[in-house]
């Protein structure tokens, strides 16, 4: 713990407390802070930290009544030893060691609240890059309404007037949806649960891009399936590839970034489009179409981009947005296009796992839609990361990393270090930085050289000196 890696920050939520708990707390369960080590004293993690003593104290108290630390009298505070924790079912459950990079371990980081700016592996906008003003005038609007339309629960397809505003989204991207063909979720996480569930059973193949979103995978293996990957190139998927193992395995879906894919930000050709779409009507697979990036895309005229379920009208089909992206990650606020039949067993599926999702959060996003404030919202993102693009990809091919695809728009860049990404994420992470190692991208997660950047979280020199440190030419 020194001062240019500071443990909280005033922008973020929770009070100055609460942060050094989580921070800490963390540190330990990462085993970056080790058993029996000594915490810096009250009066040195004040000053390195500049807060009150006051603060340390209550931290540290609080620390010590969650069994992180244990207070030796006259000798200051030490890393307790933590016995494992034993769940319900009796299962161990292991904190990862730095040797044991997984899905979960990256997920449960992002959720760290460091700031957005020491987090170069985060797949989210940081705050500043958003308008959190548009997101609260949408709630102060909402909060006026009559009391009882916020007391109930939703419709379980979701909030009327913002299936009818997507409708019209949809037709602007050349997919025709009536309202009864669009299901509200809780994110496009939950959309994709929803619609794995509906149509595979444990034992069942799902295909998917690699690299690809990795939170897929591990979603995915808590009920059976099957994960097996497609090897993603620069416009599209290895349709052989995918000609070859449909026959073997069999897929029951295939879930692809068509437009602004992560991590590579490619797009998908309408040739590559065409035979994705005859080899499922070969096979009888259906594809899930993930286009959560989707208002990030500048359009045709600057990067070549053909949506799947533009060609198919949602048949074999079924199209996923959302706006956590693009608003807030807060805001989560998600959906399905498919068949009207289809919609309906969703919609009964989604009741019989969560009931309904939240129309308070479908009411912020319709207002946001309908009043046009989200056409200018999402410009202002794309210039902005257009004006960071070049710069961010010259600086870190600069470092002898190769950039896989030189896409023009997107806020990832898929590099080759050049060296294994998980030793270097946990050298990061020792230093109070997020990367996002290679090996999470994939479903082999087999060692990696490759990393994901996100260009909108790479303005913190202390980045840039740690990369120049360790992968520099």
């Amino acid at each position: 713990m020194q001062s240019s890696n500071p443990l909280i920050s005033r922008e973020s939520g929770g009070s100055l407390v609460e942060q050094i708990v989580r921070s800490v707390a963390s540190r330990i369960d990462d085993k970056l802070l080790r058993t029996g080590a000594r915490m810096p004293s009250i009066r040195q993690f004040a000053d390195e930290q500049d807060v009150s003593r006051f603060t340390v104290v209550e931290a540290y108290d609080r620390l010590v009544a969650k069994g992180y630390l244990e207070s030796r009298r006259g000798s200051g505070f030490f890393v307790r030893e933590r016995a494992q924790m034993i769940s319900n079912g009796g299962a161990v459950q292991h904190t990862p060691s730095g040797q044991q990079l997984d899905v979960v371990w990256l997920v449960r980081n992002m959720f760290r609240q460091l700031p957005a700016h020491k987090m170069p592996g985060s797949g989210v906008l940081p705050h500043d890059w958003l308008d959190g003003e548009l997101v609260a005038n949408g709630l102060r609007s909402i909060s006026r309404l009559n009391q009882n339309l916020l007391l109930h629960y939703g419709t379980p397809q979701g909030f009327l007037p913002l299936r009818q505003q997507l409708q019209l989204k949809l037709a602007e991207l050349e997919i025709a949806a009536a309202p009864e063909q669009i299901v509200m979720t809780t994110g496009v996480t939950q959309a994709l649960d929803l619609v794995a569930r509906e149509f595979t059973q444990p034992g069942d193949t799902i295909f998917v891009d690699d690299p690809a979103w990795f939170l897929m995978f591990g979603s995915f293996a808590i009920f059976g399936a099957k994960v097996i990957g497609i090897p993603r190139l620069h416009d599209g998927p290895d349709v052989a590839k995918l000609a070859e193992l449909a026959v073997v395995h069999k897929p029951k879906l295939y879930i692809i970034n068509s437009v602004m894919h992560n991590p590579t930000s490619t797009s998908l050709s309408a040739a590559k489009a065409f035979q994705v779409l005859k080899t499922a009507e070969e096979h009888d697979f259906m594809i899930v179409e993930d286009d959560v990036y989707c208002d990030m895309h500048p359009g045709t005229a600057v990067q070549a981009a053909t949506r799947i379920a533009a060609l198919d009208q949602l048949n074999r089909v079924i199209y996923l947005g959302g706006f956590s992206k693009t608003l807030a990650a807060n805001l989560r606020v998600g959906f399905i296009a498919t068949s009207h039949q289809m919609a309906i067993r969703l919609s009964d599926r989604k009741m019989l796992s969560t009931l309904t999702t939240t129309e308070i959060g479908e009411r912020v996003v319709y207002k946001i839609l309908s009043e046009g404030h989200y056409r200018k919202h999402v410009d202002r993102i794309r210039v902005k990361l257009d004006s960071v693009r070049d710069d961010i990809t010259k600086r870190v091919e600069n470092l002898g990393m190769k950039v896989d695809y030189r896409t023009p728009a997107g806020m990832f860049l898929w590099t080759d270090t050049g060296c294994d990404t998980n030793a270097l994420t946990e050298k990061a992470m020792e230093q109070g930085f997020l990367l996002a190692p290679g090996s999470l991208f994939s479903p082999n997660q087999l060692p990696s050289t490759r990393m994901r950047i996100n260009i909108a979280a790479m303005s913190d020199p202390g980045v840039w000196e740690f990369l120049e440190q360790e992968v520099g030419k």
